[in-house]
């Protein structure tokens, strides 16, 4: 068991941590111009973090369908759940393109986005809105990769996307005189290169699979309302979830455009360690999801303590690594000596916080492997009520620190809630379900 979770979990964590790097790269590339810059491309990220992380379903749902597919030798499922999350990445692609104009007039309201950045924030989202159909279909066929127990294509892709993506931005706005256009043009054409590369690894190994394709199998109602519904779950679960951290942003540029530059930096190191958690997480989600389809739910179980054990010692290590070289790990995010010293106040906030969140991330990844998308909801549901009464009634009048608590009483909240839905709560792992468990093609 050890060994195949870390078959699956080492490429994921290389490549996990592979994708903070980029905004963690132009955060440092807008770090040596000025704290307006670090904040326009902070709340311009935010704005494509809001959009895609709320079909953030494209990736979960395919990779846990997919899995226990998988598991259950079901090749025509396994194809066809492909071909449905593409199709709808691409129509939901086209929507936001079509609806660009006023989603970004709303998201720039919602995060408060000052006058002074208002110009800044644009020009960066009307260039990287132009990755939305690559970026979404990505989404799809990651998830597809790891349903198949394929960490190794993902692994590619990713480092191909972001290694890229660094030597664009750097090369736009060092050698092109460009700043917030540089890095968004950076992001577009990393991921259309990405998705091209996705496409033929596709055909590289999976080829055989075309041939299980009924084309009107791909439309077919049932097993379209049964996709349908495990994602709208998963949909509304990361609507909370990115309303939840737009919340933080929002909060921030209400307590001033340095404290939003303080938050934009530390939120870095909560994105590093979410990444490098999320690799376990991603391990449980193809694991728990194969053994489920194939009906083997000791196996289930067995893997679910074994991931929370590696997850846990990695969140360890994140927690050390923070509290022993908060000096070196700021100089990467920034020169400007007054905004480290008024970083440094709030850094023990990171020292805590991978002990705090890894828990939920982990879950996150069992219950998508269970394919437990009203679990899911109903968790992240209940953790944002805790948070925003908890902020509203509690801890306003602390200023950041107030908003970092609540913050950690969110992650904390969604653990121990996903632990309850687990242990005494219908997760999809009574026997009766497994037994009766099957696939339409």
């Amino acid at each position: 068991m050890n060994k195949e979770i870390l078959r699956l979990a080492i490429p994921n964590i290389i490549s996990n941590i592979s994708i903070p790097l980029i905004s963690s790269v132009d955060t440092a590339l807008m770090g040596r111009m000025s704290p307006l810059h670090i904040g326009a491309v902070g709340i311009g990220a935010m704005v494509f973090n809001f959009i895609y992380w709320n079909f953030g379903f494209l990736r979960m749902g395919t990779t846990g369908i997919t899995a226990q597919a998988f598991g259950a030798k079901a090749d025509s499922t396994v194809i066809l759940t492909l071909l449905r999350a593409l199709i709808i990445g691409v129509v939901v692609a086209l929507t936001v393109m079509i609806l660009q104009t006023s989603i970004g007039q709303i998201s720039f309201s919602l995060l408060n986005v000052s006058d002074n950045q208002l110009d800044l924030v644009q020009r960066y989202f009307d260039v990287r809105i132009w990755a939305a159909p690559a970026t979404l279909c990505l989404y799809g066929l990651m998830g597809w990769f790891f349903g198949m127990q394929n960490a190794i294509y993902p692994l590619v892709l990713t480092i191909v996307i972001n290694v890229l993506n660094l030597g664009l931005s750097f090369f736009f706005v060092f050698y092109w005189g460009m700043d917030v256009e540089g890095v968004a043009w950076g992001t577009v054409i990393a991921q259309y290169t990405g998705l091209l590369l996705g496409v033929f690894l596709f055909f590289l190994k999976y080829r055989y699979l075309l041939d299980r394709i009924l084309l009107s199998a791909v439309v077919e109602w049932s097993a379209l309302k049964h996709f349908f519904q495990i994602n709208w779950d998963i949909f509304l679960r990361t609507v909370c979830l990115t309303f939840a951290f737009g919340f933080f942003y929002s909060q921030s540029s209400v307590l001033g455009d340095q404290i939003l530059a303080i938050n934009v930096i530390l939120l870095q190191f909560l994105n590093w360690m979410s990444y490098g958690v999320d690799g376990f997480a991603y391990a449980s989600e193809s694991l728990v999801g194969k053994y489920k389809g194939a009906k083997q739910l000791p196996e289930v179980r067995r893997a679910i303590r074994y991931v929370f054990a590696w997850g846990m010692c990695l969140a360890l290590l994140f927690s050390l690594l923070y509290g022993g070289l908060q000096g070196p790990l700021l100089d990467l995010f920034t020169d400007d000596e007054p905004l480290k010293l008024a970083i440094a106040p709030y850094f023990f906030w990171m020292i805590l916080l991978p002990i705090i969140g890894t828990p939920c991330y982990i879950w996150d990844g069992v219950f998508v492997g269970l394919v437990a998308s009203r679990a899911m909801r109903n968790s992240m549901l209940i953790a944002l009520l805790m948070y925003l009464l908890s902020y509203y009634f509690w801890l306003t009048n602390y200023g950041n620190h107030g908003l970092w608590l609540a913050l950690m009483i969110f992650l904390f909240v969604r653990g121990v809630i996903q632990y309850a839905l687990y242990r005494w709560g219908d997760v999809g792992l009574t026997e009766k379900e497994a037994s009766n468990l099957h696939f339409k093609g």
